[in-house]
């Protein structure tokens, strides 16, 4: 795909800002403030008279269409890029570029550009995790009922599901600022990382002007695996969102429907039904998750190049980079957008809690039996025989129990009362929120 091509399509379908830091625009720019500071650096230490200096400062600049237009007779971006701005210089341009390979540039150029994406994912993070804070204590004691293999187990409140959530979205603002510090690296040392025509003090001077660290040891190129665990992690917090959004999505059901993602006015669910609001939001969170998985895949194949560099990553790492940064921005802003406008119904919350006639009550009915000296196994089995006949019949699950000799002889029918109660599930959710410190 060409330039042009790509970064229309990068305009389209994405949000601006995220969009702006991999456009050509951006990286000539970057690429271009690199090679006037490794000028700089060499000047200071004497390699190129500092009356160039003063001079390439002045002219140095590039045109895009210039650019391209060289690129198709090099089939090579770099030496386009310096071919360009070189011949805005005349007899300076033997200092442009001195001593550097493409590499050194197009790294550390994306060094700059991963710190850019991940100063807005971080700031999407923030924002997340914010919007679920302020929902879960909303709904911190709006009880609902919690399901195991999608079977309902015990309550449980809507606000601990957000809270978990909000806890899950903390953890990866902590993956994703450790993973941008290992990617905020730059490297100028040359073609196979020796320093053989270039000082070590010139990257140690651009990269602490482009707050990026130098690269303890590099070959052509940075190594490849700090980009992977860079991907590897947007795919885990890709795949946070799609926990949140088949969470979403499951609550959606109609049989179910204790929460609905946002629906529009003027929005339409189907072109057949008119009666549709379908999760489509939280579906397309779920989708791209997958894409975000498959790009880190491919970043750990990056990692094995030959010797001290091959080629064979460039080509992906131009898709896979910007596409993660740019889909997970997107998923960001999406489920941000779901969960400030989600709709939650407590009443229908509170009506499928009470769905299983109180079998959610069945592990205290088996406490409270081996508190009255029952072995495990025999209180277990009275418990479920009496579960057993409420799945199948008509009556509660306190009615069989109380129906039942050897349960009703241990307890009695004050005390079966008591234990039917749903606070005592709940006595704990307070504590959970102040470890949280929600």
């Amino acid at each position: 795909m060409s330039p042009t091509k790509e970064n229309a399509l990068i305009e389209r379908y994405s949000l601006p800002q995220m969009a702006a830091i991999w456009q050509d625009a951006n990286k000539f720019k970057i690429m271009l403030s690199i090679e006037l500071l490794v000028a700089e650096a060499q000047a200071t230490q004497g390699s190129i008279p500092h009356s160039a200096l003063t001079r390439i400062k002045k002219k140095a600049k590039y045109n895009l269409s210039r650019v391209r237009q060289i690129e198709e007779k090099t089939q090579h971006d770099v030496v386009a890029f310096v071919s360009c701005v070189g011949q805005n210089l005349g007899a300076d341009a033997k200092y442009l570029h001195m001593g550097l390979t493409s590499s050194d540039l197009l790294d550390t150029t994306l060094g700059v550009q991963l710190v850019e994406a991940s100063t807005i994912l971080r700031q999407d993070l923030k924002k997340l995790a914010n919007v679920l804070a302020k929902k879960a204590k909303l709904h911190k004691d709006t009880v609902c009922i919690g399901r195991t293999h999608g079977v309902h187990a015990e309550p449980t409140t809507f606000g601990l599901k957000l809270a978990l959530w909000y806890d899950e979205t903390v953890r990866n603002l902590a993956r994703l600022q450790e993973a941008e510090a290992n990617v905020a690296t730059g490297k100028i040392s040359g073609a196979v990382g020796t320093y053989s025509n270039i000082s070590p003090a010139v990257e140690a001077y651009v990269c602490r002007k482009l707050g990026l660290k130098p690269a303890a040891i590099s070959t052509q190129v940075i190594q490849r695996d700090v980009y992977a665990q860079y991907l590897t992690t947007l795919a885990i917090i890709g795949s946070s969102l799609e926990k949140f959004a088949t969470e979403i999505r499951h609550l959606q059901r109609t049989e179910v429907l204790e929460v609905e993602e946002p629906f529009g006015k003027g929005q339409k669910g189907s072109s057949a039904m008119p009666h549709k609001r379908n999760p489509v939001i939280c579906e397309r969170i779920c989708g791209l998750s997958r894409l975000l998985r498959g790009h880190a895949v491919a970043a750990m194949e990056n990692i094995a190049l030959w010797h001290e560099r091959d080629i064979s990553h460039s080509s992906v790492e131009r898709i896979i980079i910007p596409d993660a940064t740019l889909a997970l921005d997107y998923m960001l802003h999406k489920c941000i957008e779901v969960m400030e406008g989600l709709l939650v119904y407590p009443e229908h919350m509170m009506a499928n809690l009470i769905k299983t006639k109180g079998l959610i009550f069945s592990q205290r009915l088996l406490l409270a039996l081996m508190d009255k000296g029952l072995s495990r196994m025999r209180a277990y089995d009275l418990v479920q025989r009496c579960a057993m006949k409420t799945w199948r019949g008509h009556r509660t699950f306190k009615e069989e129990l109380l129906a039942d000799k050897e349960v009703s002889k241990a307890l009695g029918a004050k005390e079966l009362e008591r234990l039917f109660n749903l606070n005592y599930y709940l006595r704990n959710i307070r504590a959970i929120f102040r470890r949280l410190k929600l």
